[in-house]
């Protein structure tokens, strides 16, 4: 297994794999939805994918890296959005492998840290994010306004 940071040249690869990511949170399968959404983030330079490719060069797994920024620290966070490993990919190490990546690329960019959310009752996820040494905040809560 390899992991590398993904170009447009890979859109067709992650494709297939957000759209299942998407599917996996109860979303209706949508390919093109899927495509327009990764080749926006592409030519934005909004978001970094990187994907582990199996040694056929599969991508088999992929995880999207969002900025953001602390105002106290004045510094960059990243934000690990997404998370996804095909279901015959599983139970390998390409999830550990992806997150490791992610947080190599937090230290290289000078990052404060790389945060994420996961549902309370995906206690699988938990246990991988504890033993990568990701620590459960508290102290706040977290709100959203739906504008749409």
């Amino acid at each position: 297994m390899e992991i590398i940071r993904t170009t447009s040249e890979h859109l067709n690869q992650l494709v297939p794999l957000f759209d299942g990511y998407r599917v996996f949170y109860k979303q209706p399968s949508d390919m093109e939805k899927a495509r327009a959404f990764l080749a926006e983030r592409f030519s934005n330079d909004e978001s970094v994918i990187f994907a582990a490719a199996d040694d056929a060069g599969k991508l088999v797994g992929f995880t999207q890296l969002y900025p953001l920024f602390s105002s106290v620290s004045a510094r960059r966070v990243w934000l690990l959005n997404d998370l996804y490993v095909a279901p015959e990919a599983r139970r390998q190490g390409v999830a550990r492998s992806l997150m490791n990546a992610a947080r190599a690329f937090g230290e290289e960019t000078g990052a404060k840290g790389v945060a994420l959310e996961t549902g309370i009752n995906n206690t699988q996820a938990q246990a991988l994010y504890e033993d990568l040494g990701y620590e459960k905040q508290g102290g706040t809560w977290w709100y959203f306004l739906g504008v749409d």
